[in-house]
C-alpha cells in the first residue's frame, strides 16, 4: 500500500501497546474532542515537529481509510484539511506500525516507510 492511500496517526509506543488485547485503539482526543487526529503523509512532518517536538517513543499508524468502521471526516483547520476519525480506530485498518522520532537535534526531518 502506497503512502497516497493512508492517513497517518502519532502517538506515544506506550499508549498503542495498550491496545494488544483489545480490537480497537482510542487515543485520549477521542473522548476529550470527539474523534481521533490524523494526517495525510505530507503534513506529517509539521504535526510531529508542531506537536511532538522532542518527544521521544513516539510510533506512527498508517491507517487504510478504507477499511476503518468509524467514519471518516476531512476537517478544515488552519487553512487545511485534516482526517479525523470519529470513533475508534479498528486495528484492521492499522496496515503498520513504525518508530518515529527526532533526528539529535529533536527535529523530524524523515518518515518512516510505511508499506
Amino acid at each position: 500500500m502506497s503512502e497516497e492511500f493512508c492517513i497517518y496517526h502519532i502517538c506515544q509506543f506506550d499508549e498503542w501497546k495498550k491496545t494488544e488485547h483489545f480490537s480497537h485503539y482510542r487515543a485520549e482526543s477521542l473522548q476529550l474532542e470527539g474523534f481521533i487526529h490524523c494526517s495525510r503523509f505530507e503534513q506529517v512532518l509539521d504535526v510531529a515537529n508542531y506537536f511532538f517536538a522532542d518527544s521521544v517513543d513516539l510510533v506512527l499508524l498508517c491507517i487504510d481509510p478504507g477499511l476503518l468502521e468509524s467514519e471518516l471526516r476531512w476537517d478544515p483547520v488552519d487553512h487545511q484539511i485534516f482526517p479525523h476519525v470519529y470513533g475508534p480506530i479498528n486495528l484492521g485498518a492499522v496496515k503498520s506500525v513504525r518508530e518515529l522520532g527526532p533526528d539529535v537535534d529533536g527535529v523530524f526531518r524523515n518518515l518512516p516507510e510505511c508499506i
